[in-house]
């Protein structure tokens, strides 16, 4: 519990009936049960630059989750989800496949990862050339797929369509199915940002595969995996060569570079006060509210786990 009262889910420990494998990701706890289901926990651990930051953000997790559900179902008819039941605020119970082992990063402004190698000279990116003349937050011709692998410890790595098919990450055909269903889903994305009043900036979308063919897994148009800029102030913040106003973790990084953090060797983590973790919560609240279009109705957060494990198990019962 925080200097505010409220608790924070850092992490959980459960023996759930069938488990078979426990997986701790950088904010979700995912749960096996009987070789079929994935019970996915959204935590409120945050992290950036690949490391898990040392304090957990009040509903984070909540928001996280529901954002996904939202967004999961907004884009069923693109592509089958993984999605088998959302029994509580902060968990996703879901069938259970192969994961691809990259991830499909799509970015239709020149930002975050995309804007620091860029600002270094460089102007291919994952193998995709980017123009001439840009300057930051400045929109692409067209979206630029951006792949990385998806790494089970340390940094994900930027990789190109042509490596990954020569190495055989995924085969030609998955492939090309990957980047049809990353650029529908984005423009769904998109669409659905632009009748909120924002712009879905960039973000990255996860596959699997079963016996049916590829299935989209995890999260997405959450603030962990996207950025979003505010329509309203884009052209003028953009004429002007000032920072956009966004709601993303972008926000975050910001903070942690300011404080001499980028994830690399030697460096050390800067502590969070508690006034920063609040703001960082109420953030998330704020994009929750912005890109749903509806008032964030935080969960009781206190005794989480105990709350978290009985919706569980009462949703393995029904499923099973």
């Amino acid at each position: 519990m925080n200097a505010t009262g409220l608790e924070a889910l850092q992490g959980t420990n459960f023996k759930l009936p069938g488990q078979s494998a426990f997986y701790k990701g950088k904010v979700r706890d995912v749960y096996t049960i009987d070789e079929k289901y994935l019970v996915m926990v959204v935590t409120d651990r945050i992290s950036a630059f690949d490391v898990v930051l040392p304090q957990a953000i009040p509903y984070k997790g909540q928001v996280l989750n529901q954002i996904a559900a939202h967004m999961l179902a907004a884009t069923a008819d693109i592509v089958r989800n993984w999605i088998i039941d959302v029994p509580d605020p902060n968990v996703t119970i879901g069938k259970r496949c192969e994961a691809f082992k990259v991830e499909m990063v799509i970015r239709a402004y020149l930002t975050g990862h995309a804007w620091r190698e860029y600002k270094e000279g460089k102007r291919t990116l994952c193998g995709v050339k980017m123009p001439e003349g840009l300057n930051e937050n400045d929109a692409f011709p067209e979206p630029i797929i951006t792949p990385t692998t998806k790494a089970s410890h340390g940094h994900d790595m930027d990789i190109s369509r042509e490596e990954i098919i020569a190495k055989r990450i995924v085969s030609e055909e998955d492939y090309n199915l990957l980047e049809k269903y990353t650029r529908e889903i984005f423009k769904r994305g998109t669409d659905l940002a632009a009748g909120q009043g924002l712009i879905l900036v960039d973000t990255k979308y996860e596959f699997g595969k079963d016996e049916k063919g590829i299935v989209l897994i995890d999260e997405i148009h959450t603030p962990d995996s996207s950025r979003y800029f505010y329509k309203d102030t884009y052209h003028e913040l953009q004429n002007k060569k000032r920072a956009q106003k966004q709601l993303s973790k972008e926000f975050v990084r910001q903070w942690l570079i300011e404080n001499n953090f980028q994830g690399k060797e030697g460096q050390e983590l800067p502590q969070m006060s508690e006034e920063w973790v609040q703001q960082i919560s109420l953030r998330y609240i704020e994009l929750y509210e912005k890109i749903i279009g509806k008032k964030f109705v935080p969960e009781n957060n206190h005794n989480i786990e105990l709350r978290i494990e009985k919706n569980i198990l009462k949703a393995l019962k029904s499923i099973n």
